[in-house]
């Protein structure tokens, strides 16, 4: 388990992330019309998840943004916004800012990403809610880099995610 902390206080989640160099996990998530989208609907492309507890944060909401812009400037790579929140959400704060250069998925159905990824918090107010993590993946399914932020309320650190791509 990862030892993190919320505001401050310690938390765990269910597990640690995948290793770098290791497959990453096939993954089924729901998008802001409901469809359900799988690991492999993104094959050829390399992918950035960005995976966090709740849009409706301000940390998370940053977090879309700033991949968002980054987003653009990427050959051949989709960020994934991943969290529980349902897709209404996902898909009001994406319009509302104007955020075409993400997608955005929901693990609300089955919570079945956060246990393959090992990155679900296991206990206090935040349980089940996915913890704020970036995985990132080469065209064939490599990892190329993970991080587990050590601070819920903290930003992950997009500089070194994106030149893991490099």
């Amino acid at each position: 388990m990862a030892k993190i902390t919320l505001e401050g206080t310690p938390v765990e989640t269910i597990g640690n992330l995948p290793e770098v160099g290791s497959k990453a996990p096939d993954f089924k998530l729901t998008d802001t019309d409901l469809k359900d989208q799988s690991s492999s609907d993104f094959e050829g492309s390399r992918l950035v998840l960005n995976i966090f507890p709740s849009v409706d944060t301000g940390t998370c909401a940053q977090s879309v943004r700033t991949f968002n812009e980054k987003a653009s400037q990427l050959e051949n790579t989709k960020v994934l916004c991943i969290s529980k929140d349902l897709p209404f959400a996902m898909a009001r704060f994406c319009g509302a800012e104007g955020l075409d250069n993400v997608i955005s998925l929901s693990d609300y159905k089955t919570g079945q990403f956060g246990k393959d990824y090992g990155l679900a918090f296991a206990g206090g107010t935040f349980e089940t809610l996915l913890s704020r993590c970036v995985v990132v993946i080469d065209t064939d399914g490599t990892i190329l880099h993970t991080e587990q932020v050590s601070e819920v309320a903290n930003e992950p650190d997009y500089t070194s995610a994106l030149n893991s791509l490099s």
